[in-house]
């Protein structure tokens, strides 16, 4: 009976049945097809599956259902807590009981750079004015690293899971950027108030929570405004527009990857790779691009900018052979020219948001640069305001430099009700946002493991040369163009820690520190 069911649950079939079937599910729900009561039901079962799969197959699982995890509706006034809670806590308890005896002794640099971070936290607890915001922070933060630390282990017993996971993270990522599409497309249909009741009252509330719904619909990040008129700032299936364009951003190595390995598996300079055909799935990398430009968010468009003079850098600073036949230089320069794809995209892009939404009609074409503009427009109100809280951040971190005012407390530092902090109230900079809360030994320990990852995907990239490993070339080539691009993004938001964005983040960390590290043990767990 034990065979069976390893063979029921073991297999790709099952896993393959159950993922086409789960973002179904979570689609009838999301549109009010399906009441949310089926949701507790479901979880039960895709449980049973996660219990009972091996734990590659179940992490794998995991990693491509990460947008489509909703709330599970427990009580009237308890409706929040998502699917995806559950599901890393049972894959994280199953690797520990199987894998335990082997793993208490391996610890890395960036373990101990991980513990002393979460040590901080913890002592940050004693600064808090609510102790209790604190501790449900740390745990939400040690609930998001648990998958990461499952598939950091199991990549580094066997590199094969590493391609497989990279090949998994591209199917939401790209899933989510034609759902975005599928919401554009949904602007000529309805009103705006049309749009807020279906996207907002329907999609929103089934997928988040009453609490979580109303939390978006009041932050109000769906549309950008000008004067009398506004547009749709594309957030998908996320809550705001702010996350969406970083789970992208983290997923599109992956795309990449899977996009363009045909190129580099042909000789050739950068020219000739041009030239080559690639993977059909390259046509959803300038979707991806387009749905970034779309969400409207100033921070990632500025950040695109930084990042290409990047590119640039790393262009010239690899001479080497990256293959026999191929230079590291034509890897860069290839998977660079992509960029220049997203900015002729925003020439798309200025004809959409231009365009009349809402069943409104705009009497200005020029909306799109007027936003552009505005980047460098402190007066503007958002700027304002952001360089207002940056200047009480500091202030703070001045006042309290060891251990700031306590995770998960960072509206004392503005002033504001200690409620806010469910609705987002931050710094709007990631790493303001760490000293301010968890004090300044925090920060460094964050920018030396944010350091780490970038060496570490660099060194990868040069070793899997050397191996000639031509997926891996493409994933951590394009991983030190779009990474930075998140980190500099970073810079004017704290978008990160909305927990679909840290997972895949987790998921990306995990595969930059697993990689290259093969132990003796070189064979998965069947259990």
């Amino acid at each position: 009976m034990a065979k069976t069911y390893r063979q029921i649950f073991g297999n790709y079939s099952t896993l393959n049945i159950l993922f086409v079937s789960q973002p179904a599910v979570i689609a009838l729900v999301a549109s009010g097809i399906l009441p949310r009561t089926v949701v507790p039901f479901w979880t039960i079962a895709l449980a049973v599956y996660v219990l009972m799969a091996s734990l590659e197959n179940s992490t794998v699982f995991f990693v491509r259902s990460i947008p489509f995890f909703v709330a599970i509706p427990i009580t009237a006034g308890f409706d929040s807590l998502n699917m995806w809670r559950i599901f890393s806590g049972l894959i994280f308890l199953k690797w520990f009981w199987v894998l335990k005896p082997k793993i208490m002794p391996r610890f890395s640099r960036s373990s101990f750079i991980l513990l002393a971070l979460l040590l901080l936290m913890i002592l940050s607890i004693s600064q808090a004015q609510s102790h209790v915001l604190a501790v449900k922070r740390i745990i939400y933060f040690v609930n998001l690293s648990m998958i990461g630390i499952v598939i950091y282990d199991l990549i580094r017993k066997n590199q094969d899971f590493c391609q497989r996971i990279i090949k998994n993270v591209a199917i939401p990522t790209i899933f989510v950027a034609l759902v975005g599409m599928v919401q554009l497309v949904s602007t000529y249909f309805m009103d705006i108030f049309q749009f807020v009741d279906f996207w907002g009252g329907v999609v929103e509330r089934n997928m988040y929570g009453n609490v979580w719904a109303e939390t978006a619909i009041k932050a109000n990040t769906w549309f950008a405004y000008f004067g009398n008129q506004l547009s749709l700032r594309m957030f998908s299936i996320f809550p705001d527009s702010h996350s969406f364009p970083i789970f992208m951003l983290l997923g599109l190595p992956a795309v990449m990857t899977i996009a363009l390995k045909r190129v580099t598996e042909k000789s050739g300079n950068f020219k000739t790779m041009l030239q080559s055909r690639a993977s059909v799935i390259i046509i959803f990398i300038p979707v991806i691009f387009l749905a970034l430009i779309l969400t409207g968010t100033r921070g990632i468009w500025a950040a695109g900018a930084a990042s290409s003079v990047w590119a640039i850098f790393l262009i010239a600073r690899h001479r080497m052979s990256c293959t026999p036949n191929i230079t590291c230089r034509a890897v860069f320069a290839y998977i660079s020219s992509f960029l220049v794809i997203f900015f002729l995209l925003f020439g798309v892009a200025y004809y959409i948001i231009a365009s009349n939404q809402f069943m409104a009609e705009k009497d200005s074409t020029g909306l799109l640069a007027k936003r552009a503009r505005s980047v460098l427009d402190i007066s503007e109100t958002s700027n304002a305001r952001r360089i207002e809280i940056w200047k009480d951040s500091i202030r703070s971190i001045i006042k309290h430099p060891l251990l700031g005012v306590g995770i998960g407390n960072f509206p004392a530092v503005v002033g504001e009700d200690l409620a806010r902090a469910k609705a987002g109230s931050s710094a709007h900079n990631l790493y303001l946002h760490i000293a301010a809360e968890t004090g300044l030994p925090a920060l460094i320990l964050a920018l030396w493991f944010l350091w780490l990852l970038l060496k570490k995907s660099h060194r990868n990239f040069l070793t899997s040369v050397t191996s000639y490993q031509l997926p891996i070339i493409i994933y951590f080539a394009s991983l030190l163009i779009f990474l930075p691009w998140v980190l500099i993004y970073s810079l004017t938001d704290v978008a990160m820690f909305d927990e679909r964005a840290f997972l895949l983040f987790a998921v990306t960390a995990a595969i930059i520190s697993g990689t290259g590290k093969i132990l003796p043990d070189n064979t998965l767990s069947n259990q």
